[in-house]
C-alpha cells in the first residue's frame, strides 16, 4: 500500500478515537475505497481481486457555487460549496440522478472546528476531480439503467446532512457556518437552472449521512420538479438506528441530540414529529422520517452495517477491556455469543423497517453483509461479483423498483448465509 493510503488510514483511526461520529462515518468512505484498493476485502466466494483494473474511472470536475456567498450558503469554514456534474446523453438527456456524499456529522464546536480543516467542512480541501463509478457510472455494463442520465455528485461540507440553520451560529463566536439547508437550496436552484427543472425522471440518492440527507429532503426534491415527472429517492446505508449500545447507553441518540441542537436542525425536520416527539431530536432518525415521506423511497442497507456495529452498537467507549475488538474489525472473528448480539441488531433493523415494508411504493434491499455504503462502487452496485439477493444485484433491484418492472422488497437471510457478500476486514 502506498504511503498516501497508509496516511489516510492512520488519520481515520486517529480521528475515530478522538470523535467517533465525525471520523468513523466521514472517513469510512476513505477506508472503504483504500481497503478495496489494497485487496483487504474478504469475499465469501474467495474472490481475491474485486477491482477491474482494465476500467479507468471517469473523472468529473468540481464546480463551486459562485453565487453561494451572496446567499449565505457556505461550508463550515465559510468556503463555497460544490458539486460534480456529468451531462446526460441519448435517451437519458432529460433524466437526472443526484447523489449526496456521505461523511458523518459534527456535534460540538470542537468537532466542527476540526472538520472544517477537511474536505468534509471546506471546499479548499476537496478533490478537483472525482471518479464516477457505481450508480454514477456512464458505462451500461456497470450501471444498466442510469448510465446515460445527467448525474450529479453533491459534496458534503456542512456537518449536519444539509439540515443546519444559521440562526444557531449565534450560540458561538468561533467562525463556524451552519448553513446546510441554505447549501441544499442553492445547489437545487443552480441545477434547476441547467436543466433539472425539465426532468422527465429523477432519482435523489445518497450514501450514509448523505442517505439521511436524501430522506430529509426527499419530498422537497419532489416539489421542485414538474408534476408529471417520475421522482423517487434512494437512501444507501442511511437508516441509522436509535438502538442502545452493548452497555445499555443511548450513544447514538445522545449524539444526534447534540447535532440537532448545535446546528438548529429541527427546522429541517417534519413539524408534526418535532411537535409531538420528546426529545424532538429523535425526529432525525430515519425510522421517524420515513413515516412522513410521500415520495417513493428505496432503502439499501446491510443488516450488519459495519459503521453502525462499530459506533452505534459497540462504540469504543462501551468496550473498555477489548472483548469486542476482533469482532468489531471483522464479522468473521465474532464468537457465537457475539454473533447472537449482532443477530439481535439485525432483528432491530427489521423491526424498525416493518412499517415501511408495508408501503406499496417503497423498495428495499437489505443484505447480510459487513459493509456500509454499496451504491457508489461498481463492485457492490453491479458487476459479475456483486452481492445479490435472489440472483439480483443492487442495481438490478433498484432499476426494477424505479421503472415499476416489479415490486422489490428484498430481505436477505441472516449471516453467514449469503456467499456473494463482500465483508470488510479491518484487521
Amino acid at each position: 500500500m502506498s504511503n498516501s493510503k497508509l496516511r489516510a488510514l492512520t488519520w481515520w483511526r486517529k480521528w475515530a478515537k478522538k470523535d467517533w461520529a465525525v471520523a468513523a462515518v466521514g472517513f469510512s468512505v476513505i477506508v472503504f475505497l483504500f481497503t478495496l484498493m489494497s485487496n483487504s476485502w474478504r469475499h465469501d466466494s474467495k474472490v481475491n481481486h474485486p477491482f477491474d483494473h482494465d476500467r479507468i474511472p471517469d473523472l468529473v470536475d468540481l464546480t463551486l457555487l459562485h453565487d453561494a456567498k451572496d446567499r449565505g450558503a457556505l461550508c463550515l469554514d465559510g468556503s463555497l460549496p460544490g458539486y460534480h456534474f456529468q451531462k446526460g446523453f441519448g435517451s437519458g438527456s432529460n433524466n437526472w440522478l443526484l447523489h449526496i456524499e456521505g461523511g458523518g456529522w459534527c456535534n460540538s464546536i470542537a468537532s466542527c472546528s476540526s472538520r472544517k480543516l477537511t474536505a468534509l467542512g471546506s471546499s479548499k480541501y476537496m478533490e478537483r476531480q472525482v471518479p464516477f463509478t457505481g450508480i454514477l457510472s456512464p458505462h451500461p455494463s456497470q450501471n444498466p439503467d442510469f448510465f446515460n442520465w445527467n448525474k450529479v455528485k453533491i459534496r458534503y461540507c456542512d456537518g449536519a446532512s444539509f439540515a443546519g440553520h444559521p440562526e444557531s451560529e449565534l450560540k458561538n463566536e468561533t467562525g463556524l457556518f451552519f448553513r446546510g439547508q441554505l447549501i441544499w437550496e442553492a445547489i437545487m436552484d443552480e441545477l434547476l437552472s441547467v436543466g433539472l427543472s425539465k426532468a422527465k425522471q429523477a432519482l435523489l440518492s445518497g450514501c450514509s449521512a448523505g442517505g439521511l440527507a436524501t430522506l430529509i429532503h426527499c419530498d422537497d426534491f419532489r416539489e421542485l420538479l414538474p408534476k408529471d415527472a417520475t421522482v423517487k429517492c434512494l437512501a444507501d446505508a442511511g437508516f441509522f438506528l436509535d438502538e442502545k449500545d452493548v452497555l445499555g447507553n443511548q450513544t447514538m441518540r445522545s449524539f444526534y441530540n447534540d447535532v440537532v441542537h448545535l446546528q438548529g436542525v429541527a427546522k429541517s425536520l417534519h413539524k408534526d414529529c418535532v411537535a409531538r416527539m420528546e426529545p424532538y431530536s429523535k425526529c432525525l432518525f430515519p425510522q421517524e422520517i420515513v413515516k412522513k415521506i410521500k415520495t417513493p423511497v428505496f432503502l439499501v442497507n446491510p443488516a450488519y452495517d459495519f459503521w453502525q456495529i462499530q459506533n452505534v452498537l459497540i462504540p469504543v467507549a462501551s468496550d473498555p477491556h477489548g472483548y469486542w475488538r476482533n469482532c468489531r474489525q471483522s464479522i468473521h472473528n465474532c464468537n457465537p455469543s457475539q454473533l447472537d448480539i449482532l443477530q439481535g441488531f439485525r432483528n432491530s433493523l427489521l423491526r424498525a423497517l416493518s412499517e415501511f415494508q408495508k408501503i406499496k411504493e417503497g423498495g428495499m434491499f437489505i443484505n447480510s453483509c459487513f459493509v456500509h455504503c454499496q451504491t457508489w462502487m461498481a463492485e457492490t452496485w453491479h458487476s459479475a461479483k456483486s452481492p445479490r439477493i435472489n440472483k439480483k444485484t443492487i442495481a438490478e433491484s433498484v432499476g426494477d423498483w424505479f421503472f415499476n418492472r416489479k415490486a422489490v422488497k428484498q430481505i436477505d437471510c441472516p449471516y453467514p448465509c449469503n456467499p456473494t457478500c463482500y465483508n470488510l476486514d479491518f484487521t
